[in-house]
């Protein structure tokens, strides 16, 4: 402890903060870099863009009518000349290393590119714009979904800890266990089959109704019917996990000493369990609702897929069935990215809280 008191002058909360970005930003680098050289492992990517060059060429050309009048071996000549200048043009021509160097800092820079075989509503091959028409989408499922899944989780979780044991606490264990073991499709196979076959309460799947309203209010009520099920489903498969986890981080904390002096002290319950209880449990348990945030704005590829739902799981599944890796890289750059802003704003809030932390991290 004297070294730690020793130590926390030099290190203050900015040269902690600049420590730990630099560390991320490395990590970022290299995960980006790695995530370019495997997709292209052996020139997949590379045979694919000229492909599409090609293709590209020979479109262009043969929608103009002085190319139809040239000669055969004229015509042969100026598609491979313009070939090659749009080989050139994107470094399809340089060493791998280079190419890869090129493509890393494409990637790093948010520069994406466009895809090779999917498109947007509009009819956009790039990819941001595929990206962002459907990140909205999974947001308003998985996101509040899984926010919904947390607020629920952690308010049984605070229950069952303060009657550990009890019948109610059992129940629910074994409820939570069962909600937990099966994946979310599982649930959504089953309540597709209850709620939109047998009863008929709730649609199948998709977001809109075809032809979809063309009024905003009514177009907003029906993208909330069709989000209905699938909500339901993410929570449902979701809370247990929550709840229990909870419980558990609860109850630990609950037989430590300092709880243990603040009962025989006489406090009563709730500032035993806000003040004494709660802040030391809480680190983990945030880390977890931050970070399940963030992997729910990459979307559950099966989940999306069972219903429909035009989302980043869904265009994550629809990139591999097509074989698009520039839309797969650019998917997952992104979620690097999320990943270590939300580590970094983590350590941050860490550090304020703890500043321990700026000496042991």
């Amino acid at each position: 402890m004297q070294l730690i008191r020793r130590c926390l002058p030099r290190m203050g909360l900015a040269s902690f903060v600049a420590r730990r970005a630099l560390i991320l930003t490395l990590t970022l680098m290299l995960s980006v870099y790695m995530t370019v050289v495997i997709a292209n492992f052996g020139g997949y990517i590379d045979k694919i863009l000229k492909d599409q060059i090609t293709f590209d060429v020979t479109t262009a050309l043969s929608r103009d009518p002085n190319f139809a009048k040239l000669p055969e071996a004229e015509k042969q000549r100026l598609i491979e000349q313009k070939i090659e200048a749009r080989i050139r043009a994107a470094g399809l021509d340089k060493p791998f290393l280079e190419r890869s160097l090129i493509q890393f800092t494409q990637a790093l820079t948010l520069n994406l590119g466009r895809a090779m075989f999917l498109r947007s509503a509009s009819g956009s091959k790039a990819i941001a714009d595929i990206i962002m028409e459907r990140l909205p989408r999974t947001v308003l499922l998985f996101t509040l979904g899984t926010i919904a899944a947390a607020i629920i989780g952690i308010f049984l979780g605070l229950v069952q800890a303060q009657k550990a044991l009890s019948k109610f606490d059992r129940l629910m264990i074994v409820f939570e266990i069962f909600t937990y073991v099966q994946p979310a499709w599982f649930y959504g196979i089953l309540f597709i089959l209850i709620f939109s076959f047998y009863l008929r309460i709730f649609p199948s799947g998709g977001m809109v109704s075809i032809p979809a309203p063309t009024e905003p209010i009514a177009y907003t009520l029906d993208v909330l019917y069709h989000l209905a099920l699938p909500l339901i489903t993410w929570i449902f498969a979701s809370f247990g996990y929550w709840a229990y986890t909870t419980r558990n981080i609860v109850l630990q904390t609950m037989g430590e000493d300092f709880v243990t002096a603040a009962k025989a002290k006489g406090l009563p319950d709730r500032i035993i369990l806000w003040r004494y209880v709660l802040r030391p449990s809480s680190p983990p348990i945030i880390t977890g609702v931050a970070f399940a945030i963030v992997f729910s704005w990459t979307g559950a590829i099966i989940t999306e897929t069972v219903f429909n739902w035009p989302g980043i799981g869904l265009l994550f599944w629809e990139a591999i069935v097509a074989l698009d890796a520039p839309v797969i890289i650019g998917l997952t750059v992104i979620l690097a990215y999320m990943i270590v802003l939300t580590v970094l704003i983590l350590d941050i809030i860490y550090g304020i809280l703890d500043p321990r932390l700026r000496v042991m991290r």
